[in-house]
């Protein structure tokens, strides 16, 4: 069983403001482990689409809040972004490419294909009540010396 060297939980109003604070914090916590540049920027623009899909469809008629949940271990991370909002009734249909559920806002429908294509793993988890939780998870390429409990 691998072993959490570090954890955070953030949380914040599910506004389209708070997506870039959203990637910057989740990325300056993981450069603890010390991934190259490009695990990096994977990291940040899968949390990006995590948390634009929670601002966009969870919420539809006010914000509400998105918890975002990172265990580092020393050769990966695992980052779970819920929310509490009206969740996904049909988790094959939304990973679709292209499918989108408010094509006259211009939305690509992208969004789990990008997610998938930047991490090693994506997983979709109903919550308990209402809303979903988006489990995202990033090997590390080399093993690095991590700063934790150094």
């Amino acid at each position: 069983m691998r072993e959490i060297l570090n954890e955070m939980t953030i949380s914040f109003k599910a506004l389209s403001v708070n997506e870039g604070f959203a990637r910057a914090c989740v990325a300056a916590f993981c450069v603890q482990a010390n991934p190259s540049l490009d695990e990096i920027t994977d990291i940040k623009t899968a949390v990006s689409e995590a948390v634009t899909n929670s601002v966009v469809h969870a919420y539809p008629k006010k914000p509400g809040d998105i918890t975002i949940k990172v265990e580092l271990y020393s050769r990966s991370v695992t980052i779970y972004v819920s929310d509490k909002g009206v969740g996904i009734d049909d988790f094959e249909k939304a990973r679709e490419p292209f499918y989108t559920t408010k094509p006259n806002e211009e939305r690509s429908g992208m969004g789990f294909t990008v997610m998938e294509s930047f991490m090693d793993n994506l997983e979709l988890i109903k919550n308990e009540g209402r809303g979903l939780t988006v489990k995202l998870e990033k090997f590390f390429s080399i093993k690095k010396n991590v700063a934790v409990g150094e």
